[in-house]
């Protein structure tokens, strides 16, 4: 139980240190790390997800704004648009069958790491 609980906050503590230096973590880090690490099933690893970005954006927010390196004109343009696309999102996930969701959640890594790599 112990171990259980450790390996769920390193899961966390990477995850937060992730989304602090890259602005990504949720998806990039906590899906596959509750998959396979903690063994969660695939929907319910992209729902926590979720609802794991929200105190560490909450936190790195705080910081950010501290430092003042927010672009807040850019952010309410793009918080409205993913407002409607998290909706969106959401209710596609409890349609998409676990395999499908692995293999576009596969291909939406792979895709994000190409371009990063490319530049």
């Amino acid at each position: 139980m112990i171990k259980h609980k450790f390996k769920i906050i390193l899961v966390g503590f990477i995850t937060g240190l992730t989304n602090g230096l890259f602005g990504a973590g949720g998806g990039t880090i906590v899906v596959p790390a509750m998959e396979r690490i903690l063994k969660v099933e695939e929907h319910e690893s992209h729902a926590t997800a979720i609802a794991v970005i929200l105190p560490l954006s909450i936190m790195s927010t705080f910081i950010y704004t501290r430092h003042q390196i927010l672009d807040w004109k850019s952010i309410i343009y793009v918080a409205i648009g993913g407002v409607g696309g998290g909706i969106l999102g959401a209710k596609l996930l409890c349609k998409i069958s676990p395999q499908w969701l692995h293999k576009i959640f596969g291909l939406f890594m792979i895709a994000a790491s190409i371009r990063m790599i490319l530049g």
